[in-house]
C-alpha cells in the first residue's frame, strides 16, 4: 500500500520518542482540498479511530482516513534533511502533477 523509506521509518521514530508519545501513536496522513495544486497532504502524530486504515512497516504506523486512501495507495514517504529543506516527502503514482513545494498535488482523474 505505502512504503516508507529507512531514513522517514527512523525520523518518525525519533518523533515519537522525542513526543513521549504512546506506542499506539503513528502517522496520520491525510488528503485535502487546497494547496497550490489543488489537493494538499497533511501529516500529524496521531492515534487510529475506529473507521481508520492502519499500516504497520519496521515498528512504526501510518494512519489513514478511507477518504484519503484512493490518493494514498501506493506512495512512498521518504524524511529529507538538505539546507533547502527539511520533512517528510511523498512521492506520489496517483498525482498527475505536484507543485514545487511538494505538499500539493493535482491528482489523476482515476485516482479517487
Amino acid at each position: 500500500m505505502i512504503s516508507l523509506t529507512s531514513s522517514a521509518v527512523e525520523h518518525l521514530k525519533s518523533l515519537i520518542a522525542e513526543k513521549q508519545a504512546d506506542e499506539a501513536t503513528g502517522l496520520r496522513l491525510r488528503v485535502e482540498k487546497g494547496g497550490c495544486a489543488g489537493m494538499q497532504y497533511v501529516m500529524a502524530l496521531d492515534q487510529s479511530k475506529a473507521d481508520d486504515v492502519v499500516q504497520a512497516q519496521d515498528g512504526v504506523s501510518i494512519i489513514m482516513d478511507q477518504e484519503s486512501l484512493g490518493y494514498l495507495r501506493g506512495c512512498q514517504i521518504d524524511y529529507v534533511d538538505s539546507l533547502a529543506d527539511a520533512g517528510f516527502k511523498l512521492n506520489n503514482p496517483n498525482a498527475a502533477r505536484s507543485c514545487g513545494c511538494g505538499t500539493s498535488f493535482e491528482p489523476q482523474t482515476s485516482a479517487n
